[in-house]
């Protein structure tokens, strides 16, 4: 794996690349087909001298596949120390989800033994409603209900909110397996979102208006 560190406004010792050198292990051990990972730290001061708390961002890439931590602490080592633990777990969760998707059947299959439909999450419809789809014609229990029909059913899934971060939520939606999941921002009381985004990145998207407090709901 490529390694690139650059420095802005402070300098890059040799004593940071070696450390750099010795975590970079860790790195390869979760993504072993990375091409490269590009470490920026930056450091300012103030017109006064005093300078700031330093900043550490790491990028990884291979791929097309792009994943990226950053962490800020009183020095550039002990800020590379937290952003590679953000970015292990990242990584972590990514292959630990691999593993997963590869232990399950994907798509749909028969089973032999049943000749049921497995690995789809829809319902078929029986012989009569796609009968009247051809012909254009409604059943007589459809007709009488004046309900409209569909080859193909919508299964709705209700359940109560709960309030949670968004780092929270990020992990729940990584244990579940799924590529999003909803929930209400504890910060915010706002409803939101979070998703998975092309690569290893994570988005969040969240409404305006605020969902009433967990207590009135319990009430």
């Amino acid at each position: 794996m490529d390694t690139s560190i650059v420095g802005v406004g402070v300098s890059i010792t040799d004593r940071f690349r070696t450390v750099v050198d010795e975590k970079l292990s860790r790195v390869e051990t979760l993504a072993p087909r990375a091409a490269a990972l590009d470490v920026k730290v930056t450091q300012s001061a103030h017109h006064r001298g005093r300078v700031e708390e330093a900043k550490v961002e790491l990028t990884v890439t291979g791929k097309g596949k792009v994943a990226r931590a950053e962490a800020r602490a009183e020095d550039k080592f002990q800020a590379l120390e937290v952003a590679l633990d953000k970015l292990t777990n990242q990584l972590r969760r990514v292959k630990e989800k691999r593993v997963s998707d590869r232990q399950r059947p994907h798509g749909a299959h028969l089973k032999k033994d049943t000749g049921s439909l497995e690995g789809i999450d829809i319902t078929p419809v029986d012989a009569e409603t796609l009968h009247a789809v051809a012909t254009g014609t409604i059943p007589t229990s459809q007709e009488e209900t004046e309900e409209a029909y569909s080859p193909v059913v919508i299964r709705t899934k209700t359940f109560e909110p709960e309030w949670m971060t968004v780092e929270d939520a990020v992990d729940r939606m990584e244990l579940v397996g799924h590529d999003f999941f909803l929930f209400i921002d504890a910060k915010t009381d706002r409803p939101s979102v979070v998703y998975r985004r092309i690569g290893w990145d994570y988005g969040v998207i969240e409404l305006e208006t605020e969902a009433p407090p967990a207590q009135q709901i319990a009430s």
